[in-house]
């Protein structure tokens, strides 16, 4: 289960540092969320790295230069 966070700070991060934001299952680590995202999305993933908020973990996944997260967001209707 991969959900996007649209969050000011979300957007922040896409435009800044070509960043997504999404709330993954807690029991998935980097290699799956990086192989899941490069799957679902047709981008390279430069690197994740996790947050667990309480029962929720987030992943904050770096794009390659080559893939603007901008168009990756777009596709999601988060921008």
């Amino acid at each position: 289960m991969i959900s996007p966070i649209t969050t000011e700070k979300a957007v922040k991060l896409i435009e800044i540092e070509n960043t997504l934001l999404f709330k993954v299952d807690s029991r998935m680590d980097k290699e799956e969320i990086k192989s899941e995202i490069e799957k679902l999305f047709n981008v390279k993933v430069e690197g994740v790295r996790t947050l667990m908020k309480g029962n929720e973990k987030v992943a904050y996944v770096k794009l390659n230069k080559k893939n603007p997260a901008i168009d990756v967001a777009t596709k999601l209707g988060m921008i």
